[in-house]
């Protein structure tokens, strides 16, 4: 009798570890998806090493960081600055969208660090880098934190939403970098 107990409940551990782990497997690969950083770019928000989970299943807004992959197959993590329907500038260091000034809180640890009289944002006016009025429908103009070195939306243009891949929510390595995000 004692026999059929420890093998019960072996085959009942055994079931649980394979429910457990096709459980992962399934959130791993289509709930929250892992994404190495690579590059300096959105420093000091995200820094090269860093390794972040990616959701797929939420709308975008203004500031969240996402990750999309251009046609040449490359894929970048980059802070959404302007939506569909959006006209954006910049003018001595200050972010305009439609016309109106915008606080960018994120960027004050950059700004903080930095000493030099160049501006962290090079100006521009939105027509004149574009080539249009407005951002189109389903387009999305994207920048790095570390403006002075980031390839982003000023030089690549805008982003399809058919190439967002989804939205960078938690650093979850190093882990003395834990943190929302």
């Amino acid at each position: 009798m004692k026999e059929n107990t420890i093998i019960d409940t072996f085959w009942l551990i055994v079931k649980y570890i394979l429910s457990a782990s096709v459980i992962a497997l399934i959130i791993r690969g289509f709930v929250l998806i892992p994404v190495p950083v690579e590059g300096n770019s959105m420093s000091n928000t995200l820094i090269q090493g860093d390794f972040v989970l990616m959701e797929k299943f939420t709308s975008i807004k203004r500031f969240d960081i996402i990750v999309f992959q251009m046609n040449d197959g490359t894929t970048y993590i980059k802070r959404v600055i302007g939506l569909p329907g959006d006209t954006i500038s910049y003018r001595e260091n200050q972010l305009y969208v439609n016309d109106e000034p915008v606080h960018e809180e994120f960027l004050q640890a950059n700004l903080a660090e930095d000493h030099e009289a160049i501006p962290f944002t090079n100006d521009f006016e939105f027509y004149e880098l574009m080539g249009v009025k407005k951002l189109g429908k389903g387009s999305y103009f994207v920048l790095g934190d570390n403006r002075r070195v980031s390839k982003d939306s000023r030089s690549f243009g805008s982003i399809s939403e058919e190439n967002i891949i989804g939205k960078a929510r938690l650093i979850f390595y190093p882990f003395w970098r834990i943190r929302l995000i």
